[in-house]
């Protein structure tokens, strides 16, 4: 890097740290006009000799950024579970750039980066209160869809090994022989996931890894449906030929709701699987940071965590309510000799490990990627700057703010609350953890509802469906939460959205 650049770059790292350090007020949607004046700035055409660093940089905050959705780094941004960024993560994330280390072999007389990353998962294992020692296979991913592939790649591993054992002694790895050959020789005819309304990318995962997105098989209760049918998930267990991985969804994207309700599910659910060699997989992508909890009014929250250490493997989103920078995953596993056996990099000497005889591996044997960006320093930075007791705090305003918002939401004319429950106000809202899913009770309205407020550029929302109609969703997972600031907001946008159609009928 040249000294014109370097110093460009010095002064971007400042503006950057300053925005974070000084957060803005919420900004307004990005205008049609300011993406159409962007569109119309992009280089269609390779320069021969290029614009130059500060033009360039000009070009980006100038002309370009005002097109982006700005509104995600707003606390008034609800779509899609997208966190914020600490003034922390954002500083180290900005150093991880400057420094571009590609963390992907131990060689601890070289680098510290592989420790750095070690230190920052075991702290995550301690924030969600697991003991790192018992989950050495551990790695930073893109994000919790990547995690799920890992999730299920262990699964498909130990649950046909477990198979083998019954009919030979000799080893059978799908890594070594095929997944077609791994089942033929272990005699297995199926491998089925056994999951409660599960996200999108869990089918991604069993579409990558040769299972097939028909191997997802939902089985959860009338009524209930992120309930687990526990005498469904049993005969399906116990099924000639079958083997299993069962998914369990630690707060399911719609509706925030756990797929489990107490620690007696998940030890029952644990039994299960140790009698039919089954693996058990968490996809806790923003559920998992529940275990925070410590007061008693989160008790429900609280309970839905509870044994979630029982499983094989955890996924989680660190982009979500880590709010630390995309992308960042992880991925948390019990199975450390399984590790190596699905993702060992072999025959590369030149990638071969420093002489170390810790416990670190290195992350390109454990892990999908063989280049690796270092975003395990914001998450170390975000971890170090606000302790266990800060992320507590963001995530009680966030919860706070939540329940708010459905609490004036069940006690409106103008909307419902979903799904529908019988339970008491304060029973529903105790339950209600990040996400709050809602419709409009008026049928034009509701088709509307989305964009009339997204209109209002005030607040961000994101739509989905429930039960075959169109629906809302609030996902308030941003660091700077504040229930005070944040709620008169809501309501006034949602009072005056609803408002706008009574008058006009």
């Amino acid at each position: 890097m040249d000294v014109q650049s370097n110093e460009a770059f010095s002064k971007l790292s400042i503006e950057i740290a300053r925005l974070h350090s000084n957060p803005q007020p919420p900004t307004v949607l990005p205008l049609a006009t300011a993406i159409d004046h962007a569109r119309s700035k992009l280089h269609s055409q390779l320069s021969n000799t290029g614009i130059g660093v500060e033009q360039t940089i000009k070009h980006i905050q100038e002309e370009l950024a005002p097109a982006f959705n700005a509104s995600s780094r707003s606390p008034n941004y609800y779509g899609f579970v997208t966190g914020g960024v600490t003034p922390a993560a954002a500083l180290a994330d900005n150093i991880v750039t400057y420094y571009d280390q590609n963390v992907q072999v131990h060689l601890p007389n070289e680098t510290i980066a592989t420790e750095v990353e070690d230190r920052a998962l075991s702290l995550l294992c301690e924030l969600l209160e697991f003991e790192p020692t018992q989950w050495p296979h551990r790695t930073f991913t893109t994000g919790a869809t990547a995690s799920n592939v890992l999730g299920l790649a262990c699964g498909r591993e130990y649950i046909i090994t477990e198979a083998s054992a019954h009919r030979t002694d000799a080893e059978n790895s799908v890594g070594e022989v095929g997944i077609v050959e791994a089942m033929r020789k272990a005699g297995i005819d199926e491998i089925q996931i056994l999951t409660t309304v599960p996200h999108s990318s869990l089918s991604k995962a069993a579409s990558i890894l040769g299972l097939g997105r028909a191997s997802v098989k939902c089985i959860g209760q009338d009524g209930v449906s992120h309930k687990f049918d526990m005498q469904l998930l049993r005969k399906l267990l116990e099924q000639p030929g079958a083997a299993s991985i069962v998914a369990v969804s630690a707060s399911e994207v719609n509706t925030g709701l756990f797929a489990t309700s107490g620690l007696a599910e998940m030890q029952e659910i644990r039994k299960l699987c140790d009698m039919y060699g089954a693996w058990i997989h968490v996809d806790g992508a923003f559920g998992i940071l529940g275990r925070l909890l410590a007061d008693p009014k989160y008790e429900k929250i609280m309970r839905a965590c509870a044994g979630l250490d029982l499983a094989d493997s955890i996924t989680g989103d660190g982009h979500k309510l880590l709010n630390v920078p995309y992308d960042c995953g992880f991925f948390l596993s019990r199975h450390r000799n399984i590790a190596e056996r699905v993702f060992q990099n072999p025959n590369a000497a030149y990638l071969a490990s420093g002489d170390d005889s810790d416990a670190i591996m290195s992350p390109l044997n454990i892990g999908l990627e063989n280049s690796r960006r270092f975003r395990a320093l914001p998450v170390y930075a975000s971890l170090v700057s606000y302790g266990k007791a800060g992320y507590r705090d963001m995530l009680e305003r966030q919860i706070v703010l939540s329940q708010g918002i459905a609490r004036f939401i069940i006690e409106s004319d103008d909307y419902e609350l979903l799904p529908e429950s019988e339970e008491t106000t304060d029973e529903i809202v105790r339950g209600i953890y990040i996400i709050v899913l809602f419709r409009a009770k008026d049928k034009e309205l509701n088709e509307q509802l989305i964009n009339k407020i997204k209109a209002t550029k005030t607040i961000y929302v994101s739509g989905t469906s429930w039960g075959g109609k169109p629906a809302c969703r609030f996902a308030v997972s941003n660091w700077q939460t504040d229930i005070h600031r944040d709620l008169p907001i809501i309501e006034k946008v949602l009072q005056e959205v609803a408002g706008e159609t009574k008058i006009r009928k």
